[in-house]
């Protein structure tokens, strides 16, 4: 019997050839196996019929646990056996198929971790150790087939014994396409902040000293570079956010162990079992009350981002030092994307940092660091990049035509739907400068070119000015396909329908910022969407809307916010005043206040600039509250107010109002303000949250019965909130109703592109 195989999904670059030459010599075929350059691969395998089917059956059911089989496809062949054993071809180019893909980098792997510590092992102490199990593949792949000469590690030619390891069947680098050692490999090397290089025998090791020692230090990693310094030393923290211009923003760190990890935050067993998957993302862990790090990592915040070494050269940072972590965050300028460049790390880091950790392997592709949460026991993925991307998120739809997503301005992703796969690109950012649209270019146009697609339609967000509804149109021109335009609740719609597979839902859709159909700010809406065969939405409801006190100064400063919603229940008078306390947290003090009274009476009179954003809600809370009256990052007053809600319970019990379409915050916002000093700020903020979750979630609750829907989802950057999401679940559980979040894409902007690519895939 004489069968040709093509196998398509993840299956280059994760032991798949090394695992059909050890099947098939074991079940007595001769044949072949090679990649292809459509990321697929192709088995000829003759023997007898027994032999065969065993065969394709241990294909499927014992595959390499990296690999993902998306489909199989078997041509009986006819004519005589023409192979006498079973070998590994060079790999085809042939490009017939499309949707498979290289894997996303993964963490080294226990036994190459075992070989690092072991003094006897020639790649002892070697720290870009891996194997046919671990290490990077996306940010090293250039092109197809995933084969050496076609990546970054194509200048380093295997030494003697390297070569007899990759060559060896019974190997684990058998065909491990990244498999090195000191001799052969990549070289790490230190240098100072100028590049001059330092006379160092360890300097990996000697980096970790001196982050302990208090200096800053630039590491090249996989898929970029990283920042580093001392976690229990305030003093480099410090300079750090003055440099990177981060006032508050939190930085990521990478913890020595798990153990390590203990000491300074509350870790649940399905966090543990995150944090040590081959994912490795940063994780958001509960602070433990007594944190024995420096405030300044996360000021405010509950939380702290952390995610344990996975690499080598991580590990052996610790090798001499005592401390339990490291600030790691990401090394980009203001607004720009990851570094990934030698002499782009000298020029825009030299001035600040103390020394260079480098090493001599290019990157390929950038790809910052994933983030997430765990709601409970559930994952919300807060940014989708290494350790995810590009692996596809399979559906049970097919959608008839491969669309293009570009996403919004801010947490940009792009997405490919090609049949019933979603192909997220890595993390790209705020697309706010033409670097980062450079970059999410460039790498929309790598990922078609690992799956093989041909984009047939592109979407992108309804807002006219964004720099990717400019790009959309541009390559809509030269490709000379669709350009569909989508609202952003929408498009957070869809994503959360497709990720569950459903054709209805009462969606609440809940953010900073939305551009609506009718040219509004929204932010916090009830929205019915249908799909069958193409798309629909309603917006239904929606929050009460209120005024942007100087359009984009409202977001950024949320007094002004607070002002706004404050002057519907409030005299003038008492606003005056209340708001003359605040002076100092004003950039112009009384000057400002008496404008902004004048812009409320004119706004009264002729409203102009309405917003019915949760996001800007919730910021006029943690405004009034003393909180946060300044945004520096993106959800900023959101997020610290989430960190003292977790230690309030219920002061207000506000009964949600609702006024026909429209749930009323401006009445939960007023008891907040007359409340204080009366109940503790945890408890008020603790009530703010929860009034808005409950009455979100009666006003869907009432449209879902109005309709007769039985499901329910919440979707949006809010969504992130913890507190907010269990309670309308936990009211949507109560009332019968099915309830549906996101768990492989973000509830955040990042997953606005593939909202955008599955409607585009449906559009007529």
């Amino acid at each position: 019997m004489r069968v040709k195989i093509r196998v398509t999904g993840i299956v280059q670059g994760v032991g798949f050839r090394p695992f059909i030459y050890r099947i098939a010599t074991k079940n007595k075929l001769t044949g072949y196996v090679r990649n292809r350059g459509d990321a697929g691969v192709e088995i000829l395998v003759e023997g007898t019929e027994k032999n065969v089917k065993r065969f394709i059956e241990q294909l499927q059911m014992k595959k390499p646990p990296l690999a993902q089989i998306h489909q199989v496809l078997v041509e009986s062949l006819s004519g005589e056996q023409a192979y006498s054993n079973f070998s590994i071809l060079k790999s085809s180019k042939e490009t017939e198929l499309s949707g498979s893909v290289v894997p996303p980098d993964v963490a080294i792997c226990n036994e190459c971790l075992t070989e690092l510590r072991n003094p006897r092992n020639p790649r002892h102490a070697y720290f870009f150790i891996t194997c046919v199990n671990c290490g990077p593949r996306f940010t090293i792949i250039e092109r197809l087939p995933y084969d050496r000469q076609n990546t970054t590690m194509r200048q380093f030619s295997m030494c003697t014994f390297c070569q007899k390891e990759y060559t060896d069947p019974a190997n684990r680098r058998f065909h491990a396409q990244t498999v090195a050692c000191p001799k052969c490999g990549p070289e790490a090397y230190l240098t100072t902040n100028k590049g001059e290089r330092i006379d160092c025998e360890d300097p990996v090791r000697e980096a970790g000293k001196l982050i302990a020692e208090g200096n800053i230090l630039a590491i090249k990693g996989y898929g970029g570079f990283h920042i580093a310094t001392s976690t229990l030393l305030s003093e480099p923290i410090a300079k750090l956010r003055e440099v990177k211009y981060r006032s508050q923003k939190p930085f990521a760190i990478m913890a020595r162990s798990i153990e390590a990890v203990r000491r300074f935050a509350k870790v649940s067993p399905e966090e543990e079992e995150l944090l040590l998957s081959h994912i490795r993302p940063i994780l958001l862990v509960r602070k433990k009350e007594k944190f024995p790090l420096s405030d300044l990592i996360a000021p405010g915040l509950h939380t702290v981002g952390v995610m344990l070494p996975y690499t080598g050269m991580h590990y052996m940072l610790f090798d001499k030092v005592n401390e339990p972590a490291f600030v790691m965050t990401s090394a980009n300028p203001p607004n720009q994307p990851i570094i990934n460049n030698d002499k782009a790390a000298l020029k825009k880091l030299g001035n600040f940092v103390d020394y260079f950790l480098f090493h001599n392997r290019e990157i390929a592709q950038r790809c910052d660091d994933s983030v997430v949460r765990l709601h409970g026991k559930n994952q919300s993925i807060i940014r989708r990049s290494r350790g995810y991307a590009p692996a596809p998120i399979r559906l049970k739809t097919h959608v008839s035509k491969t669309a293009l997503g570009l996403g919004g301005e801010l947490n940009v992703t792009g997405c490919i739907m090609l049949g019933n796969k979603a192909f997220l690109t890595q993390h790209i950012g705020d697309v706010e400068n033409l670097e980062t649209l450079q970059f999410l270019k460039e790498a929309v146009y790598h990922l078609a070119r690992l799956i093989n697609a041909e984009i047939e339609a592109i979407a992108c967000d309804l807002h006219p000015k964004f720099s990717t509804t400019r790009l959309a149109e541009n390559l809509g021109a030269q490709l000379n396909v669709p350009v569909l335009k989508v609202q952003h609740h929408y498009a957070h719609t869809a994503a959360l329908m497709a990720e569950h597979n459903l054709d209805e839902l009462i969606c609440i859709a809940c953010d900073g910022y939305g551009y609506g159909e009718d040219g509004g700010a929204w932010g916090g809406e009830i929205i019915y969407a249908q799909q069958s065969g193409t798309w629909s939405f309603k917006r239904l409801a929606h929050l009460e809307q209120h005024t942007l006190l100087g359009g984009d100064l409202a977001t950024r400063y949320p007094l002004r916010m607070a002002a706004a919603i404050l002057a519907k229940e409030t005299s003038p008078e008492k606003l005056w005043e209340w708001l003359k306390t605040q002076k100092e947290k004003f950039p112009y003090g009384e000057v400002e206040i008496q404008l902004l009274m004048q812009q409320i009476e004119k706004e009264r009179k002729y409203p102009k600039f309405l917003t019915s954003s949760c996001g800007r809600v919730l910021d006029a809370v943690a405004a009034i509250l003393g909180i946060c009256s300044e945004r520096t990052y993106e959800g900023e007053p959101a997020m610290k107010l989430e960190a003292i809600a977790t230690k309030g319970k219920e002061a207000l019990s506000l009964k949600p109002e609702i006024n026909g379409n429209s749930l009323i915050t401006s009445n939960m916002v007023k008891e907040v303000f007359l409340n204080r000093g009366k109940a503790s700020v945890a408890d008020l903020a603790f009530s703010a949250e929860s009034y808005l979750a409950r009455g979100l979630a009666t006003l869907a609750i009432e449209k879902a019965l109005e309709l007769g829907v039985k499901n329910v989802g919440f979707t949006g950057g809010v969504a992130y909130n913890e507190h907010i999401t269990l309670t309308i679940k936990r009211i949507m559980e109560e009332a019968g109703i099915q309830f549906f979040v996101h768990r492989l894409v973000p509830p955040g902007d990042g997953g606005i592109s593939f909202g955008q690519a599955i409607i585009a895939g449906f559009a007529e």
